[in-house]
């Protein structure tokens, strides 16, 4: 049997992942088989174990693979100029654009971390990665002049995955559940807590930040019939 190559050894993993993912977002930790993911993926148990040695180590690398995409995220946020544009981005692909399952699975995982500790350690060492970023990225802020919130980073970390966390549940148990809308709630909710500086220079000053300009009426074309 040829040796496959690592750019195919890569992928194989990844659709292992991704279909570890569906099953337990569909069944449930315990319900979900090897087998049941193997028929997901396409592959034989064989090739499956190669990868990944038990459902603990499937819940492992799918925590993994998210940690280092939302480590990227988080990177880019650090970074950008407007720290709240940036935070309502980053929410939008969280609650909005990233499919249905994928906040059903955080929640099995969230469940299975309390009675299984191997799950445990790794949920809750994301769940503590998550935190510390933020806590460093509002430090950030704060020392750069850009927020003056009247809490402390760490505070602020703990309320932002709060309604984080909130935004997710919602979201996997009720299928009415209109993100999109609240989204921009939230969001205000995050300013209030984070006080950028120039919306206090605006309220020392008396005045409101500007409201969005309403788009100007276009103007009426007369059709070539009529003319």
């Amino acid at each position: 049997m040829p040796k496959l190559t690592p750019a195919t050894q890569q992928a194989r993993r990844a659709r292992i992942l991704d279909a570890a993912e569906l099953c337990f977002a569909r069944s449930g930790f315990h319900r979900c088989t090897m087998q049941d993911i193997c028929k997901e993926a396409g592959i034989s148990p064989g090739a499956l174990y190669v990868y990944f040695s038990s459902k603990e180590d499937l819940i492992a690398g799918i925590v993994e693979r998210d940690r280092t995409k939302l480590a990227a995220k988080l990177a880019e946020l650090s970074d950008a100029p407007d720290l709240l544009s940036a935070l309502s981005k980053l929410g939008e692909h969280y609650a909005i654009e990233e499919p249905p399952h994928k906040r059903v699975l955080n929640i099995e995982i969230g469940c299975e971390a309390t009675r299984n500790p191997a799950v445990g350690e790794t949920f809750y060492s994301v769940d503590e990665f998550c935190r510390q970023n933020f806590e460093r990225i509002f430090e950030r802020a704060e020392q750069d002049g850009k927020i003056a919130p009247a809490h402390d980073a760490r505070t602020l970390a703990e309320v932002v995955s709060l309604l984080g966390d909130g935004l997710f549940w919602r979201r996997a148990v009720d299928p009415a559940f209109d993100a999109q809308k609240l989204l921009p709630v939230l969001v205000g909710l995050v300013s209030a807590l984070l006080n950028p500086v120039e919306n206090r220079a605006a309220s020392a000053a008396g005045t409101a930040s500007p409201a969005p300009k309403a788009p100007a009426p276009k103007a009426k074309v007369k059709s070539e019939a009529a003319q």
